[in-house]
């Protein structure tokens, strides 16, 4: 998931590649939505061993309430802290 900031706008998507993808939406090549609200910030990760599964858990999520989708960040990532150097780790 990516936001803007600390309880922003939250973005949910898949991928195969988060590092690719997370710099396609810093530099502005993923999506118009991301673009759109500037969301540069990785705040909550979850892997799968399949990509159906991924695909899944994705649209289930599109689907909840916004606040459900904060309760996740905030399980993992209470202060929001933008995760991508932790995946360079």
């Amino acid at each position: 998931m990516m936001a803007d900031r600390y309880r922003g706008t939250i973005y949910t998507g898949v991928t195969a590649d988060i590092g690719r993808r997370v710099e396609q939406h810093r530099s502005e090549g993923g999506s118009r939505f991301a673009k759109r609200y500037g969301l540069s910030r990785l705040v909550y990760t979850e892997w799968h061993d399949e990509i159906i599964s991924a695909i899944e858990r994705e649209k289930a999520i599109k689907k909840w309430r916004r606040q459900w989708k904060i309760d996740l960040v905030e399980e993992a990532n209470p202060e929001w802290l933008d995760l991508t150097p932790l995946m360079n780790a």
